[in-house]
Formats: structure tokens, sequence, C-alpha cells
């Protein structure tokens, strides 16, 4: 079994990249619900978040039915 590569877990999948789950757990978002209370802008600023991870975050809360908090 690979060791835990962040650490908090977190439901974000595999494909969103290593660096990006620790980033957004050490951020305080280990949720897709926690990702429903913040803007992409707001992610984008956080250091080993990228532009792929807000992608396939996007995709993954519009199929729960969900999306990011909307900038002002």
């Amino acid at each position: 079994m690979p060791p835990e590569d962040s650490p908090v877990p977190t439901e974000y999948p595999q494909a969103i990249g290593r660096t990006a789950r620790r980033a957004l757990a050490l951020s305080g978002y280990t949720t897709f619900e926690h990702l429903t209370q913040v803007t992409t802008k707001e992610l984008l600023a956080i250091h080993g978040v990228g532009p792929k991870a807000i992608r396939l975050l996007e995709g993954e809360l519009q199929a729960r039915g969900s999306g990011f908090l909307e900038a002002p």
C-alpha cells in the first residue's frame, strides 16, 4: 500500500494530483462540501492548485449537483 500523500484524508480523486490534494487539505479543504464555500480564484491562489485540478473538481461538483461559490 502506498504511503498517504496528504496529512488529512480527502474525498478528491487521484486524477487531480498529489500536490493539489495535499495543498487543498493543508488549506482546510477536505470535502466537496468545503469547495462549495470558495471561489475558483481563491483556490487558484493556493500554491499547488492549478487549472487542471479546478477543471476536474468542477466536473465532480457538477456531477453532485453543486458547484464552486460564484465570485461577487
